[in-house]
């Protein structure tokens, strides 16, 4: 029989340095969960992103276990460090901030396929490409 899931969180944690403060140990601490279970494995799966937030799916059991997956580095941040920019613009229909190839699009699109709401490679692109235009950067040929 399976374990009850009574609690789903998403953290957006940076990749090698979770520590028992905030934001990871004030969300597990609420949960009674024991932080350093999940740290040091989170640490060592990460490592090599260090420097790079990533984003963390976790399930709560009844039995104050969990389960936890890493989704890898947010695609607005990879849209940032591709276009070269610190943050996307404040009004993106008027001010562009930057500019992304389609090569560099596709790129970032085949990495986040498995993430992204979208039934073949096409579709991955769109999505990248419209998160990009909503931040304010142009995709060029």
């Amino acid at each position: 029989m399976a374990k009850k899931v009574i609690g789903n969180l998403k953290l957006r944690i940076p990749a090698g340095r979770a520590t028992a403060g905030p934001p990871v140990g004030s969300t597990l601490g609420q949960w009674g969960l024991n932080m350093m279970d999940f740290i040091n494995p989170f640490n060592d799966a990460t490592k090599d992103l260090m420097g790079k937030d990533v984003i963390v799916h976790m399930q709560v059991f009844e039995d104050r276990t969990f389960a936890w997956k890493s989704l890898g580095q947010p695609v607005d941040d990879m849209i940032r460090e591709k276009a070269g920019i610190k943050k996307g613009s404040g009004k993106p229909n008027s001010e562009k901030v930057g500019k992304l190839t389609s090569a560099q699009v596709q790129e970032i699109a085949e990495a986040k396929m498995e993430q992204l709401n979208a039934i073949d490679i096409n579709g991955a692109i769109k999505t990248v490409a419209g998160s990009a235009r909503s931040m304010g950067v142009e995709i060029v040929e």
